[in-house]
């Protein structure tokens, strides 16, 4: 039985990249949704490659409960809430992948 990778409340080994698989090789930040043990929805990240400036995150509204995040401008996350805050930049993680 594998062990699972948990940081900080976060199952980064379930974590379930929003790009197609094609799309990996990118050299773009890419949204991230990872589980989240301790609250009751997932973490949202936004990876990008070693050696780039962090992507400026920024969160449009597109309806009450429906939320775009952006990073450089460029959506990387819809997040649709049936209850509870709408995301904020700040719960955003940015992660620097090594290539």
């Amino acid at each position: 039985m594998s062990k699972t990778m948990t940081h900080r409340h976060l199952c980064w080994d379930s974590a379930a990249n929003m790009m197609p698989v094609a799309a990996a090789t990118e050299p773009c930040p890419q949204g991230v949704l990872v589980p989240n043990t301790q609250q009751n929805h997932d973490q949202i990240a936004v990876v990008y490659d070693k050696g780039n400036p962090p992507p400026e995150i920024t969160i449009k509204e597109v309806s009450g409960t429906v939320h775009t995040v952006l990073a450089d401008g460029v959506a990387v996350a819809v997040v649709a809430r049936a209850t509870g805050p709408a995301p904020r930049v700040d719960e955003v993680l940015l992660v620097e992948r090594s290539l």
